[in-house]
């Protein structure tokens, strides 16, 4: 079962805008110098939006490739269209994916027949764990725990969520109940990790976060799975400022990738339309908030 720190990969570009696989294979394995437990690809972190078909397709062999079996890889699949959704699962999982991780369809918006139709065509398409990501505030499409937990009992390969809906805390409580003591549903949270130490008390088995702190997350993990709440809360709060500066919408991807240019992982902070980037007054308040963290993590 999937646990613990998976960082959304972001997708380094060059100045030009093509993707920069040398930055990327450096990013890999930063990553998992870093202690992430696995590693999440094409999300919304990786502003897999603006990818097209042949360079996902070509970066997940490269990153399989490389990491090797090493640590799972969790690979977003879904689609505005179903059919289109069961051909990208099908063939994330030939490309090397472990797990697939699945928005529902976000255009023309499925009522609770239409999401189990969806997931059920790619859990009968596929071979392996199907994640659900349940991110309304992104699709527009609310599933209630009710939804997910069905989910997990009628279609054979939904053995997670990424539960994204606010307040996720609760959510997870309520769907951890629903699930009726299920031991091998994986709950994830994301949102950036802004309430970790909360999903994780009411259930959350792992956590997707954005990739430039990745020793932070998996520090202040750690201390939760041995018990250290104290300990925990602690780490939190010191990251805790540049966690909320990434949160602010349309940003965070900047700022990541600002954060790993500092660190010389990435050779550009580039982004790709329609993606913001930081301004001049955010870079400023962006280093003053990363020094702060350096400070606190050295």
């Amino acid at each position: 079962m999937l646990r613990g720190v998976y960082p959304i990969v972001v997708t380094p570009f060059h100045e030009d805008g093509g993707v920069d696989y040398d930055s990327l294979d450096r990013l890999v394995e930063y990553l998992i110098e870093q202690g992430a437990h696995g590693l999440g690809l094409f999300g919304n972190a990786s502003e897999g939006y603006t990818l097209l078909g042949n360079e996902r397709a070509r970066m997940l062999k490269r990153i399989a490739a490389r990491v090797d079996g090493r640590v799972p890889l969790v690979v977003s699949s879904g689609h505005t269209g179903t059919d289109a959704a069961v051909a990208l699962s099908v063939e994330a999982q030939e490309l090397g994916a472990s797990a697939l991780m699945v928005l529902p369809p976000y255009l023309l918006k499925p009522d609770g027949d239409g999401l189990l139709f969806y997931f059920e065509a790619i859990s009968k398409a596929v071979r392996v764990p199907v994640m659900v990501q349940d991110a309304p505030l992104m699709t527009g499409v609310a599933m209630p725990a009710a939804l997910l937990a069905r989910m997990a009992r009628d279609i054979e390969h939904v053995r997670s969520a990424k539960v994204e809906a606010p307040p996720t805390a609760p959510k997870i409580g309520v769907l951890k109940t629903a699930l009726n003591g299920a031991g091998d549903f994986a709950i994830f949270g994301g949102l950036n990790g802004q309430f970790l130490i909360e999903e994780y008390e009411r259930g959350a088995c792992g956590i997707m976060p954005s990739s430039d702190i990745t020793a932070t997350y998996v520090k202040i993990w750690n201390h939760l799975e041995r018990g250290e709440h104290a300990a925990a809360w602690r780490s939190f709060t010191a990251a805790l400022p540049l966690i909320r500066f990434e949160l602010q919408p349309g940003l965070g991807v900047s700022a990541a990738k600002h954060n790993l240019l500092a660190k010389g992982v990435i050779h550009s902070a580039r982004v790709r339309h329609p993606t913001s980037a930081l301004n001049t007054d955010g870079l400023r308040e962006l280093e003053t908030l990363r020094r702060l963290h350096e400070d606190h993590v050295d």
